[in-house]
């Protein structure tokens, strides 16, 4: 049985700016690559980190059916967010240890439900460090960028 991956990654010209978000879907087995399938979108007026919370969601959004999937990312704030600060974020109705709101609650909230019907891994890796599927997921971003650029 092959085995899921998502390599996300979300790009800003000025932030906030125009952005995009990119995603390598690959099905993988132990001889390489299956199956293999890209995403990208973007906004007119976002941030990075926006960008990068919209391509896990959107990765997590577009599998059919119930999945076990590796989400990579080169976002700690995703990362650690999703892994991590969500639940006390739950606990404390979706504010922080000192009691602000949570930036981005609506795509935190799309995020962790998107996640609920999956069992996902996630994994962090160092951005531009020539990790070749997140140098074509940022690709990928800066495609879906390029709509909303003016000019």
């Amino acid at each position: 049985m092959p085995k899921l991956f998502a390599i996300t990654d979300g790009a800003c010209s000025g932030n906030p700016g125009p952005g995009g978000w990119g995603v390598v879907l690959q099905a993988r087995n132990d001889l390489g690559i299956v199956k293999e399938r890209q995403l990208n979108g973007g906004a007119a007026n976002t941030t990075n980190n926006q960008m990068e919370l919209m391509a896990a969601i959107c990765a997590l959004e577009a599998l059919d059916r119930a999945s076990k999937i590796t989400v990579i990312t080169d976002s700690i704030y995703v990362k650690n967010g999703i892994t991590s600060w969500v639940h006390g974020w739950k606990r404390n109705g979706w504010r922080t240890t000192n009691k602000k709101p949570v930036k981005n609650v609506e795509l935190w909230q799309r995020l962790d439900a998107a996640q609920e019907r999956h069992s996902v891994t996630w994994e962090w890796v160092k951005g531009h460090a020539g990790h070749p599927e997140n140098e074509r997921a940022d690709k990928l971003a800066r495609q879906g960028m390029e709509q909303f650029k003016s000019g």
